[in-house]
């Protein structure tokens, strides 16, 4: 084989490589992070007044992840009436799963969440206020 045709083969070559790449890339799902992102934007107002009112909390709540037993221990407000513990996962939205809490619920199983980045929203009402927690785990 001559240099001309080796340089056309590299040529034709690379060229299939650049298709390839390309009918990749355009076949990649991406999620977005809310289908109602407007909306959710105007009422955001409301979620940094969660925030706030969770932060001068005297006792703020806290999640502690037990990878071994794959469940989360809530340590939560004393005067808490109703929650819920959003495991929301941001590479794949079909894999979310809200969990209504009870009063005397301290444990959560993480058996049935896939390996990976999560993030725990917990929302709950006290005393007519709605409160906010956010934690970030990774789950082995």
């Amino acid at each position: 084989m001559n240099w001309g045709k080796s340089i056309v083969l590299v040529f034709i070559l690379f060229a299939g490589f650049i298709g390839t790449m390309v009918f990749l890339m355009t076949r990649q799902h991406i999620d977005l992070v809310r289908d109602d992102y407007y909306q959710d934007e105007i009422a955001y107002q409301q979620h940094i007044d969660r925030l706030a009112r969770t932060a001068r909390l005297p006792q703020a709540p806290s999640l502690r992840i037990d990878p071994v037993r794959q469940e989360i221990d809530l340590s939560m407000p004393a005067d808490w009436q109703q929650g819920t513990l959003t495991f929301y996962r941001p590479s794949n939205r079909q894999q979310d799963q809200r969990i209504t809490l009870s009063p005397g619920q301290q444990h959560v199983s993480t058996a049935k969440l896939g390996k990976g980045r999560w993030r725990a929203q917990l929302n709950w009402s006290a005393g007519g206020l709605s409160y906010f927690h956010e934690q970030t785990f990774t789950k082995l």
